[in-house]
């Protein structure tokens, strides 16, 4: 392609843009109230993951030993567990430091509390590994193995918690998608409609432009090229807008709420729009892309 075409084709783009641009401004407008609302979806979503991730860290499974086991037995569980893909942490919780966190936990004086037991432990034989999986949805598979390993005496883990997490999250991202997909289409067709106008308006000007022989791609070309620009637009304007308010809301709650920050980690602005820039251009000069390909293939019989 001659350069002298490439710039041709761009200016009669924006000239599309010009001549129909109520029509433009509806379909950039909606390109911009979709990837908000896709930005505001896709951040919730980001943190919840993120705060459900933490859960999932947070959900121990204990296993106990078969008493009076040789030191040996428990080093080997220990590796069998160790080479597992989807184990995250482990860690060996020794019976006098399984005392200890009971007494923390249940007496007021917990030093009292241990000097009236002396030297007796009463969970003598509760030694363990607690460990944590990077995916809970894994839970089950791992007891069942935990539980068929030689020397294991017991599996203590919370199913209802691992199941309830999974379930939640897997709603979640179900629910993001279908929220995507509808925003999307509702773009496409505004997209669609725009070219449209734009392909009837110049109707008899791309009829004498075939007759003097221009090629397919050179009287479809300026359509693609107004749907990439109206999606281009439409998605640079509501990132700059998702990030400064993004910015405005971490500063605000941790501001104002410092207790929550403590609890719930929100995810950074840089970790959050390292993805959300590619994909929200991706998708607003794809849907720009998609809806003007359609279009003149449908309208344009050329």
């Amino acid at each position: 392609m001659k350069i002298s075409t490439f710039f041709y084709i761009l200016k009669q783009g924006f000239t599309n843009i010009r001549r129909n641009i109520l029509f433009s401004l509806a379909s950039i407008g909606t390109i911009i109230s979709c990837l908000f609302i896709f930005g505001i979806v896709y951040a919730v979503v980001v943190n919840f993951q993120s705060g459900m991730q933490d859960l999932e860290n947070n959900v121990t499974i204990s296993i106990f030993f078969d008493e009076d086991i040789p030191d040996e037995t428990v080093q080997l569980i220990g590796e069998q567990i160790r080479v597992l893909d989807y184990v995250n942490t482990m860690d060996f919780i020794s019976a006098d430091e399984a005392f200890d966190k009971f007494c923390e936990q249940n007496y007021d004086d917990p030093k009292a509390a241990k000097a009236a037991f002396g030297d007796d432990n009463p969970l003598k034989n509760s030694a363990s590994y607690e460990v944590t999986l990077k995916d809970v949805s894994k839970q089950a598979e791992f007891v069942a193995f935990a539980k068929g390993l030689d020397g294991v005496r017991n599996v203590r883990s919370s199913e209802v918690t691992a199941d309830s997490i999974s379930t939640l999250s897997s709603l979640v991202g179900y629910a993001s998608v279908g929220i995507v997909v509808i925003l999307m289409l509702v773009s496409i067709f505004l997209i669609s409609n725009t070219i449209t106008i734009g392909i009837t308006v110049r109707k008899e000007e791309i009829a004498i432009m075939k007759l003097i022989g221009a090629t397919n791609f050179f009287v479809r070309a300026p359509f693609i090229i107004e749907g990439i620009i109206i999606g281009a637009v439409g998605s640079v304007i509501p990132l700059y807008l998702l990030y400064i308010m993004y910015q405005k809301i971490l500063e605000y709650v941790a501001g104002r709420f410092a207790v929550l920050t403590s609890v719930f980690a929100f995810v950074s602005k840089e970790e959050l729009f390292r993805t959300m820039v590619p994909v929200g251009l991706i998708l607003g000069i794809g849907v720009g892309l998609f809806g003007s390909l359609i279009t003149t293939r449908k309208h344009l019989k050329v």
